[in-house]
């Protein structure tokens, strides 16, 4: 069979129609038919190389909605027809102690849909059958695809740290992973500040669930949260003050990052001695933890916000995103 699908040959060049041939179903996978697919700035990291791990040709696409049409003779838990979703992850050894323990998502031999692979910008896609998470009743699939990366991403530190609906948590950018994490935040129960750049942006965030709003440029304004928060989820990829958001930490408190930040983060170590404040960061989660945030997300009614386009029109799509005009995710539809 062929999987045809919108291809970079190289980086940055427009993606292009492109058909391989995916072999023989594994005994471990399950072959989806794409329905809709987020579009996630990883893929635009991914077809520039910009982390120099691309091999090309590349189909980018990690936030798929889909219907199970195939599957390996060890596949368990899915059912043909059924409809499942895609993440970033897309297979792991499952014999590694961080595989047996739950956390797949931290195998050193775990697989990425899009790193050495293709993805959901596609008719098909296939992936090791415990990364396809069924998607529950009553979650609107057109609007799910971001779900799978964006959502757990900021999903994930609420349950990897045992976060309590009565800790404050702040939430920097308010974009396509801020905007999720300020509905989970608030759903979770907790007290929410959201650090944006953009002023224009304050009425969107209260309505997605933030109490406070904080200009992250501001320095008079980040002085005055100091010693507030219990955690901050830093969604940016772009560098700030880093002390002074360490600051806005209460004792014990948590800077957290899951934006791709590439510059060095200083941290002086006084700064987290004394109060006894943490630094860390986390990436996608576990097939559990997804399932988690796709159930929790399903009883709160958290959905992205979203614009559509076509897949034949991917690429205006992309220039889209490229124009920082998303407001907040943008979904492919087959």
């Amino acid at each position: 069979m062929t999987i045809k699908g919108w291809a970079a040959t190289a980086a940055n060049r427009p993606l292009e129609p492109f058909e391989y041939d995916p072999g023989s179903l594994g005994a471990d996978d399950v072959e989806i038919a794409v329905e809709h697919c987020g579009v996630c700035h990883s893929d635009v990291s991914m077809m520039s190389n910009e982390w120099g791990i691309t091999t090309y040709p590349i189909i980018p696409g990690h936030e798929v909605i889909g219907r199970v049409v195939a599957l390996g003779s060890n596949a368990k838990g899915l059912t043909m027809g059924q409809r499942v979703g895609i993440g970033w992850a897309s297979g792991n050894c499952m014999h590694c102690e961080q595989c047996v323990s739950g956390d797949g998502n931290l195998c050193s031999q775990g697989q990425a849909t899009i790193v050495g692979r293709h993805g959901g910008f596609a008719d098909r896609v296939r992936v090791q059958w415990p990364w396809a998470a069924p998607i529950p009743e009553g979650l609107k699939a057109e609007e799910a695809g971001p779900l799978m990366c964006g959502g757990v991403t900021v999903f994930t530190p609420f349950r990897a740290f045992d976060v309590r609906p009565t800790d404050r948590v702040g939430v920097v950018g308010i974009g396509g992973l801020g905007h999720l994490a300020l509905q989970f935040a608030k759903a979770w129960g907790c007290e929410v500040t959201a650090f944006t750049s953009n002023d224009s942006k304050a009425d969107e965030a209260r309505g997605f669930g933030a109490h406070n709003i904080v200009n992250s440029r501001n320095e008079g304004a980040i002085k005055k949260a100091a010693g507030t928060l219990d955690l901050l989820i830093v969604t940016v990829n772009v560098p700030l003050d880093w002390r002074a958001m360490l600051a806005t930490l209460r004792p014990k408190g948590r800077l957290h990052f899951v934006g791709a930040v590439l510059e060095p983060i200083p941290v002086h170590a006084f700064d987290i001695i004394m109060t006894q404040r943490s630094v860390s960061g986390s990436p996608n989660g576990a097939p559990t933890t997804t399932a988690q945030m796709l159930n929790f997300a399903a009883r709160h009614n958290i959905l992205p916000q979203t614009e559509h386009f076509p897949l034949a029109k991917v690429n205006d799509a992309m220039q889209h995103l490229l124009d920082g005009k998303a407001r907040y995710r943008i979904v492919l539809d087959m």
